[in-house]
This record gives C-alpha cells, structure tokens and sequence, in this order.
C-alpha cells in the first residue's frame, strides 16, 4: 500500500499553525485596541483639561481686560480735562520770558486738585515744547534730561494726534526712584484757539492701581506685564515664563510647571496698550469628559468580550476540527492503510474538505486497483505464453536431431521445415526479453506464417510493407504474431477460399502505426465493441483465439499506459483491419 511521505508531513509541522496564528492575530487586535484606547483616553482628557482651561482663562482675561480698559479710559478723561484746566493753559501759552515759579505752581496745584478726586494717579508730567515742564510728585522720579532734549520719546505720542497714547514708564525719560513700574498716558496738547501744538502731557499710573483691580475680583492666578517683560502687578513668579511669541496671536498657550504641578499659562494683550494679561490655570480634574470616558470603556469591554468570543468561536469551529481532521488522517497514515475518514465537522466547508480527501482516498485506491489488475494482466499474459513455450535448449536440439534424421531419410521438405520452425522459435523466445526490434517481430510472424503455409497450402498468402524508419522501433514481443493468428483462425480458414496477410506500417507525427490486414469474413459492430470494451472476466468466455487477441490489446495499452491504442476496420465478407497506433514517445528507438 502507498504511504504518505514523513518528510512532507514534517516541512508541513515545521510552519506555524493556524490556531498559533489566529491567537497573535486576535491578541494583536486585543493589544491594538487597548493601546488605542488608552491613548484616545490619553488625548482625549488632555485636550478636553487644556480646553476647559483655556475656555476659563479666556474669560478671566477678557473681564479683566475690560476692567483694565475702562479704569484706563476714565484716566484718559481725566487727562483730558486736565489739558483744559485754565492755569494750565496760562502756563502753556505764556512766553518762556513770562514764566515765573508761581505760574507753574499754580499750574501744579490745579492739576492735584483735579487728581484729589480720582485715585491710582501717581504723577502727572506736562511739557511744553522748550522742554519746561510742569510736574507732580518730582522729587520720587529720577528724570533723563539728556534724552527729554530728543525728539525720539514724542513720536509715538505726537502720531496720536491728542489721542490718549498708553505706554510704560514714561517713555524711560523718568523713572520711579524706587524701580516700580508705571503705566503712562500721553496726549499731545493742542491750542484750543490756534490749534497750534503746544506740549506733551504724560500721566503714569500707579501698578497699585492694578493690584487693587486683581483683589476686588478676587484673581490670585494673574500676573500683569508690560509687552516689554516689565513686571506690573499680580503674581511675579509667573512673569520668568513670559515670551513676546505667547501674545502674537489674540491669546496664546504654553504649558508651564509651578512646584510640582503643570499649569497652563494662557496670556493675551489689552487691545491698544502695551499691557499682557497672563493667567496660569492648574490642570486638574475640570474638563474631563467622565461621561465619554465612562462610554469608551463600556466599548472596550464589548470589544474585548467580542475579541474572546471570536477566539473561542474559531477555535471551536475551525482549529479543533481541523485538528481532530488530521489526527484522523495521520492514523490513517500509520495504519497503512488508504481508507475513509469520518469526522463529525461543525460546518460545510470543513466537510467539503473532509469528503476531498475520501473522494481522493476513493480515486487512489481505484487507481490501485486498476494498475494491480493491470500488472496481472500482464503477468497472465506472460504465463500464457511461457506455458506454451519449450525449453529453449530441448527445443533447438531437438528440432536439429528430427531435421538431420529427415535429411537422411530423404524428406528434404520436412528438413526445411524443421528449420522454419526452429527460426521461429529463436525469434520468438528472444532470450527471454520483453521488447523487441520490429524487424524481428516481422521475422517471427514471416516464420510462423511460412509453417502455418505447410497446412494451408496456396490458400494463404502474405505480404509486407514495412517503412524504413519504423524497422528499430522497439515494440513489445509477440504484439503482431497473435494478430496473425486471429486472423488464419478468425478471418481466412472460416472464409473457405485462398485470402491475404498483409503486415504494414509507417510512422506519423511520431506515431508509430502498425497494421494487420485480412481478406477474411469480417467481424460484425458487436464483435470488434466487445473485443474493445470488454473486462477481464467478459474476454475469457471468448475462445482462447479471441482472448489472446484482446490480451495483446491489453498488453499494449499497458506499455503505452494509453486507453486509446486500437482501431478495428471490417466489412464482413470482405476484409478485417487491426490497427495499432504507439507513440514514438512512449517508444524505445
């Protein structure tokens, strides 16, 4: 019995398995959507905490820029009416030869009796265009006379036109002595007659201004800044985490760390001043999306649930039966035998494979049987004419002692014969091989036909017609003698009258024909069907003539391992051709 190849079975272990293979692709997946999730969650809550954050600080800073701006406007009114104050016209009009101390201080005090109203005004500094200028509480500033003689410090001012124009520190001609900052309005004073430019009025305003804004609304997570880095007010700590770029767009971001917590420091600068809001947010619980994050989770134990129910589920219904498949098959293997398996699958297409397999179990072992039944066949054949064979030696001295004792006796015919005989018998024997030259087959059925001629007188005849190129084609033994012979016994004899023998062949498209013709009585359909198509048990009910026959036909299709070798041409009375085609590929030359 066939067996399945060891070596086959082993290249097949050595791969990984589909159950090894689904479990890392489904673990894969489990790890993929956990990682997932754990950085969706990741991202999720950090964009959420830094948004809320910034919703927040967004609108800290806008209240408090609005409060700013309109602490900032009511001293820009104030300045204005300080420009009108009449003493302080008196003191911008009068010719520097009139100006006396009196009138500037006149001008002082009305400009302090204006601020006795207000608070947060910690100076007010007039000049006028010959740089005399009018000031309240001098004596805490240090002044930079040098650069009050340039015209650098009035252009921003002068460019306003009288407009309030809000800058820091005065312009750095004047600084507070003990290094506070100060947030500076400056207007440029015009004639109220003439129109004529007249002067420069600043009024610095306190920071402690600032501070007091930060503590009636409560911020403590503010910090006050000029666009400059100049510290004004709120918590200073802060203020080392500012940069020009955090106030380029309408509010920036920047993630800073305060001791041993991350902030978010959100900054922003009031609208047409050079002050920058900055407010650092603790990141904290607020913001996070609990109900989404309560939500997601629920989606990952359903994928998880899913990804184990997969895994059980393929195992269940493909791994294990395609294990216990192949543990069937693997003691089929071992027992030697090729024989059907039956496995109780749990869907159709592991039992389509299931009845593959028996269907090829069932294909193998028909073809089995059909080359068994064909090598004994063969072997019967073979029997058959080994029985009717003689010892080869016995024969050959016997067949010489009969035709010396007839050459001596005078019986010259019966010598020849004797000859005949004993050629044919050599050919016919070939040292026992299985195949032969067609050369030889042709001389076996000319000796045989030339014996058969001694009984048969003129009533038989023979011809030959034997191409050149077809003469060393080696073709199995006795393949034309048996034709021969069915023809005398089948064809000639029963016909009654002299008939023809004719022997020929010629090769085509490498195929080798060989042909047997007689003028005898023909075979009917039914006859040649049978002799084609009949089985083993249905030709040995034929005479032993016709058996052999179909046992030649039978030998040569096992040579060629062809079906389709013989072709059987007759009308009946007339004639009987059998004809065999081999192809020279499946041939010995």
């Amino acid at each position: 019995m066939f067996r399945i190849k060891r070596g086959t079975l082993q290249a097949k272990n050595s791969k990984a398995s589909l159950s090894a293979s689904l479990r890392r692709v489904i673990l894969g997946i489990i790890l993929v959507i956990i990682l997932s999730f754990v950085v969706s969650i990741y991202v999720l809550t950090e964009r959420e905490r830094r948004d809320f954050n910034a919703r927040e600080s967004e609108n800290v800073i806008k209240t408090l820029s609005n409060n700013i701006v309109s602490d900032i406007d009511k001293y820009k009114s104030i300045s204005r009416l300080i420009m009108t104050d009449d003493h302080l016209l008196t003191f911008m009009r009068s010719n520097v030869d009139r100006i006396d101390m009196g009138m500037i201080n006149d001008a002082r005090y009305a400009i302090m009796d204006i601020l006795n109203v207000t608070e947060g005004v910690d100076s007010v500094m007039v000049f006028r265009n010959d740089n005399i200028m009018v000031t309240t509480n001098r004596f805490t500033y240090n002044y930079d006379y040098d650069l009050m003689t340039r015209d650098g410090w009035k252009t921003e001012i002068y460019a306003g036109m009288g407009k309030a124009v809000v800058s820091l520190n005065s312009n750095h001609i004047a600084e507070k002595k003990d290094g506070r900052p100060m947030v500076t309005i400056g207007r440029a004073i015009y004639d109220i007659d003439s129109q004529q430019l007249t002067g420069i009025l600043m009024m610095n305003i306190s920071p402690a201004m600032f501070e007091r804004t930060l503590i009636n609304l409560g911020y403590d997570n503010i910090c006050i800044m000029g666009i400059d880095g100049t510290f004004i007010a709120g918590n200073e700590e802060y203020a080392k985490h500012y940069s020009k770029n955090l106030v380029e767009r309408t509010n920036g971001y920047k993630n800073i760390r305060v001791g041993r917590a991350d902030y978010l420091l959100t900054g922003a600068q009031i609208e047409g001043t050079p002050i920058v809001i900055l407010r650092a947010t603790e990141y904290g619980l607020q913001g996070i999306p609990f109900r989404m994050i309560f939500i997601m989770f629920f989606l990952l134990f359903v994928f998880l649930g899913l990804g184990i129910y997969v895994v059980f589920f393929l195992r269940r219904n493909i791994t294990e039966p395609i294990f216990e498949l192949s543990a069937s098959m693997d003691r089929n293997r071992k027992s030697g035998e090729l024989k059907r398996i039956e496995v109780p699958v749990p869907n159709s297409e592991l039992d389509m494979l299931e009845n593959d397999y028996n269907s090829m179990i069932d294909h193998v072992n028909e073809l089995i049987d059909k080359l068994m039944e064909k090598e004994k066949n063969l072997q019967r054949a073979e029997m058959r004419v080994l029985q009717e064979q003689i010892k080869p030696h016995f024969l050959y001295n016997s067949i010489d002692t009969i035709g010396f004792m007839a050459l001596d006796a005078g019986a010259e015919n019966v010598h020849a014969a004797l000859e005949t005989l004993g050629s044919f018998y050599r050919n016919f024997l070939s040292k026992g091989e299985r195949e032969i030259p067609l050369s030889r087959e042709v001389m076996i059925v000319k000796d045989y036909l030339s014996i058969q001629k001694l009984r048969y007188g003129d009533i038989l005849n023979d011809e030959y017609d034997i191409a050149d190129d077809t003469r060393n084609v080696i073709v199995p033994k006795l393949v034309l003698q048996p034709l021969v012979e069915n023809c005398i016994y089948h064809g000639i004899r029963p016909k009654g009258e002299e008939g023809t023998i004719k022997i020929s062949s010629f090769m085509l498209d490498g195929v080798l024909h060989l042909l047997v013709k007689d003028t005898g009585v023909g075979m009917t359909a039914e006859q040649i069907d049978k002799i084609l198509n009949s089985k083993r048990s249905e030709a040995e009910e034929m005479d032993s003539e016709s058996f052999g026959l179909w046992g030649t036909i039978e030998r040569v299709r096992y040579y060629t391992g062809k079906e389709d070798i013989v072709r059987i041409r007759s009308e009946i009375g007339e004639y009987t051709i059998i004809e065999f085609l081999i192809d020279k590929n499946e041939v010995r030359v």
